[in-house]
């Protein structure tokens, strides 16, 4: 898809994802383009936690459905935490990573949202290291589908963050929140050098 939209598609992995292991993974949600470009660093054995609308979306909704994505009522408080321990059930019965994107919307321009301790109090719970993926920025007109040529994205998948169990999950976010700014700020301007 990245090459349809004109999109020149740089990936970097850190080479010591252990494929044995299940890991939480979160990543920036910038716009609907985040399905040619930061999906890419989704490891093998991962399923992500959506909204439940986007089972309405037509053809993507159903194979998003079937490939056992689990979708979240994020009107619904209490549903949305019942959401989190049936996530964690099914994280321990089928060995999978769960793929979160922290914001809970996406950020349409705005800069990285301020993140929603969901995935962070799964890490905790299920004592999971948490994979951060990032990808450089693709807003404020980047991409526009009546060009062939889109420019550079870079999608970045950083080192595991171990499992500690010396901090709770709103300084978990707070402290991803910064390590994902940081990131994507240095690679957005490296992406930005690169289509010069």
């Amino acid at each position: 898809m990245a090459y349809i939209l004109g999109v020149k598609l740089i990936y970097r992995t850190p080479g010591n994802i252990d494929s044995n292991k299940t890991y939480v993974c979160i990543a920036n949600h910038q716009n609907t383009y985040d399905l040619a470009t930061v999906s890419h660093g989704a490891i093998p054995g991962v399923v992500t936690v959506g909204k439940k609308s986007l089972k309405w979306i037509p053809i993507f909704g159903l194979i998003y459905w079937l490939s056992g994505n689990i979708m979240i009522d994020r009107k619904n408080t209490s549903r949305a935490r019942d959401t989190l321990s049936l996530t964690a059930d099914k994280m321990r019965e089928r060995n999978l990573s769960i793929w979160m994107f922290p914001e809970g919307t996406r950020s349409r321009g705005k800069g990285l949202l301020p993140f929603k301790t969901g995935a962070f109090r799964l890490a905790l719970a299920e004592k999971k290291d948490i994979v951060v993926v990032v990808c450089s920025e693709t807003n404020k007109g980047k991409i526009k589908l009546n060009r062939w040529n889109n420019g550079c994205v870079i999608v970045e998948m950083l080192e595991p963050v171990p499992y500690s169990s010396d901090i709770n999950a709103r300084q978990l976010a707070n402290d991803m929140h910064q390590f994902m700014q940081e990131n994507f700020e240095r690679i957005s301007k490296e992406a930005a050098v690169l289509e010069k």
